[in-house]
């Protein structure tokens, strides 16, 4: 008889497509626990009331830290749906045995088709446009061409490397900084000049971030990188709000040191409707959806139960 293990699947991106991979995780002895989830993911407080008894997590943006970990005496693996791991404490977890897994690479044409998106609404103002059509009035907002000007990826990860190749085929000059950059062949081929994180804000027309959150990379943006930039730049995030210091990115929108701002990540999600970014006519907001298409969903609910069966040593042959 097949031992059974206790999944907390607390990814909601997952659950319309439980029912497809039902029959196989019954087979392979697994149980799904599928919880109450308020708001967008659970907090601490919130698991510490579920993992009691769970062997794995099939995990969103959870807070998944040392007390969780320690709450959960049999959790074998962690499973996390997408990219970004910051959420989950993984010296905590090394010294407990437990298996982490994320799902690297595959929104890499859905990270950039988004901040793609957010560049031509900068451009050409379309989001202004819409507004004002729907109050009555008939206008026309002049935009900005962008073949010529210089956009700055800070990453060169999947994502960072797609838009590189977006950007190229508008005619704009491409130019990327990351401490492990690609390789040269990538480099040459795709037109994109590596240079310093400093030298990228001081001549970018628009800078996007393509980074995971880590120690190093927290609040890469704050007050004295914007004033490194260019006055009346674009900025576009949809990487994770804790790379920008959030004070500082609204202070520099109200003073047009910043000339725009594109965000779908942010600090504290979802974003409050009290929030000063809110109030900014020059911002665009996103809710933390870059990544979410039907085909991006479907092949990282794949991985990420993979993952799961991997770390739970029920890995299919």
């Amino acid at each position: 008889m097949i031992d059974r293990d206790r999944v907390l699947v607390s990814c909601k991106l997952v659950w319309d497509s439980l029912p497809e991979h039902a029959a196989a995780l019954d087979r392979m002895g697994v149980d799904v626990v599928v919880p109450e989830i308020p708001g967008q993911q659970l907090s601490e407080p919130e698991l510490l009331g579920l993992v009691a008894d769970i062997d794995g997590i099939l995990a969103g943006d959870d807070e998944i830290s040392r007390t969780v970990i320690e709450a959960a005496p049999r959790l074998r693996v962690i499973s996390k749906w997408g990219i970004g791991v910051d959420a989950i404490d993984h010296q905590a977890a090394a010294e407990h045995g437990i298996a982490v897994f994320n799902t690297p690479g595959v929104f890499a044409d859905e990270l950039a088709d988004y901040a793609l998106g957010f560049l031509l609404m900068l451009a050409r103002r379309q989001h202004e446009v819409d507004r004002a059509v729907r109050e009555g009035s008939w206008h026309k907002a002049r935009g900005t061409s962008l073949r010529g000007r210089v956009l700055g990826i800070v990453g060169l990860g999947s994502s960072g490397r797609a838009l590189a190749g977006r950007a190229a085929a508008l005619g704009m000059r491409v130019l990327g900084s990351d401490p492990m950059p690609p390789d040269a062949a990538w480099l040459e081929a795709s037109g994109t000049v590596l240079v310093p994180f400093e030298g990228l804000l001081e001549v970018a027309d628009v800078i996007s971030l393509h980074l995971p959150l880590t120690v190093e990379t927290r609040a890469i943006i704050d007050e004295t990188a914007i004033r490194r930039m260019k006055r009346g730049i674009w900025f576009i995030n949809t990487s994770r709000g804790g790379l920008v210091d959030e004070e500082a990115l609204v202070r520099a929108l109200v003073d047009e040191r910043i000339g725009a701002a594109a965000l779908d990540v942010f600090a504290e999600e979802p974003l409050a409707p009290s929030h000063p970014l809110t109030r900014l006519p020059n911002v665009i907001l996103g809710s933390h959806n870059a990544s979410n298409t039907a085909e991006a969903v479907a092949r990282t609910n794949a991985a990420a139960i993979r993952n799961l069966l991997r770390g739970l040593g029920k890995e299919p042959a």
